[in-house]
Parts: structure tokens; sequence; C-alpha cells
């Protein structure tokens, strides 16, 4: 259990700005095992950035208390994945050759594609969020934040990666995640969801149920999508990949579970 702490503690870590404590004798190999906890880590950001949300709208209107919930979440994680997803509307915006994709992406600079790709991925979640009813906002949001990392990190299992080591920060990760670990971590990301959604009255939570699987569902097909994609592109991925699938398999969470519950008012 000691050690399997410390692999979340290097999940936290990575994907996120918040503290942890000193990790001693640190290894690489730390950072492969710990993308079973990724979801779990989006569990974290998801509850932090709905306490942010709920505390908000005890003193702003709803649209702002979203707005400040957002840029929590971004606060949270240093932007990571949206850096992530920048970049590859950069890269595969602007380069025609596998080569030209990966240097644009590597250009810490933010280009036109960039801004605007991130513009509206921000937008449309904003106005999805805001559409969103009450009673199963929480639920939803968290359960995004755990899907999204979930389906993206598929894309580490299935794909090579494909920077050369010389470039490589993300290379450590993405030595060894098999679909055991993908599997195990997605049934991590489905036992903390358990306890808030048996709070739910059984009514709602039936509905909700249904709404839920839908949306990871439409995420994984984004994410599938997505590893093709970059397959036929690039012939594998890149740690920026990883954080636009991310970005993608969240929208498309959000995007079913309004499209549904919109559809049965």
């Amino acid at each position: 259990m000691k050690r399997q702490a410390l692999l979340f503690a290097v999940a936290i870590q990575f994907l996120t700005r918040l503290p942890v404590p000193n990790l001693e004798g640190f290894q690489t190999s730390w950072l492969s095992e710990s993308a079973r906890y990724f979801p779990l880590v989006g569990a974290l950001v998801g509850v932090i950035s709905v306490g942010v949300w709920w505390l908000s709208s005890m003193v702003f209107p709803p649209t702002v208390a979203i707005g400040l919930m957002m840029s929590a979440s971004l606060l949270l994680t240093g932007a990571f994945h949206e850096d992530g997803f920048a970049d590859v509307c950069d890269g595969f915006g602007g380069g025609r050759t596998r080569d030209a994709v990966l240097a644009i992406m590597k250009d810490s600079r933010v280009g036109a594609y960039g801004a605007i790709g991130v513009a509206m991925m921000l937008g449309l979640k904003w106005s999805v969020l805001t559409s969103l009813p009450y009673s199963t906002f929480p639920m939803i949001v968290v359960a995004a934040h755990i899907a999204s990392r979930w389906c993206a990190i598929g894309i580490i299992w299935r794909l090579q990666y494909i920077r050369p080591d010389t470039e490589a920060k993300s290379k450590p990760l993405a030595s060894s995640l098999g679909g055991r670990n993908w599997l195990l971590s997605g049934l991590l990301g489905a036992l903390v969801l358990l306890p808030g959604f048996l709070l739910i009255d059984p009514p709602l939570r039936n509905q909700l149920a249904v709404v839920l699987l839908a949306a990871l569902a439409l995420s994984l097909m984004s994410a599938i999508f997505a590893a093709v994609y970059f397959k036929n592109r690039i012939g594998g991925y890149t740690g920026d990949c990883v954080g636009a699938a991310q970005q993608l398999a969240e929208l498309s969470f959000l995007l079913t579970t309004l499209g549904i519950l919109a559809g049965t008012h």
C-alpha cells in the first residue's frame, strides 16, 4: 500500500500543481507505473473544482461560478492538457509532413491554430456546463474528469511513443502501460464515483447511470478517433497527443450528457 500511495503521489505531481511529499530516490519507472492512477487524479481535480463551483454559487450567478470553477481547474493542472491540445492544433494544423508536425508541436510558442482551438474548446465547455442541470452537475463534472483521463491513457497502451529519447520529456511514461493496468485504472475511477452515485435519489440515479455510460462510450470513441488520426499522420503519439485526447474526451463526455438530458426534458 505504501508503494501504491507513492505512485499516486507521482501521478499527482506529474499532472497537477498540487504539493506532494518529497519523492526521495525517484526512479523514472515510477512515472510509467503511476499512469494507472491518472483517473484518480482526475477525480481529485474534479472534486476540488466542484467545491469551487459550490462555494462560488453562494455568491455569484451560475455562469460566473462555472467560470471560476474552470479557472480553478486550469490552475490546479497548470493547463497541462490544454497546452497539449494547443500544440496538437498547431502541429497538425500547420504541418504537412510528419517531421514538420513534430517540430511545430515542440515549439513552445502558440500559433493561430492553437489559440483558436483552445478558445473554442474552453468556450464550448463553458457553454455546456452552464446548461447542465444543477442536481447532477457535480457527478457529471467529476465523472468527466475521470473518464477523459482514462480514455486518454488508452493511447499510451495502444500506440507507440515516437519522439527520440533525446527529445522525449514523457518517454518514461510511455514505457509500460498494459491493457490490464488500463482496465484497472478505469475500475478505480468507477469505484471513486460510487459513493457519490449512491447518494442520489434512486429514480434520478437510474437515469444518470444511462447518461454516464453513454457519455463514456462517446468519450472512448473520440479517443479512438484521435488515436487513429495520430497513427495515420505521425505513426504514433507524443505527450501533447495524450493531452489533446483528454480534452477531446472530456468535451465529448460533457456534450453527450447535455444532449441526452436536454432530450429528456
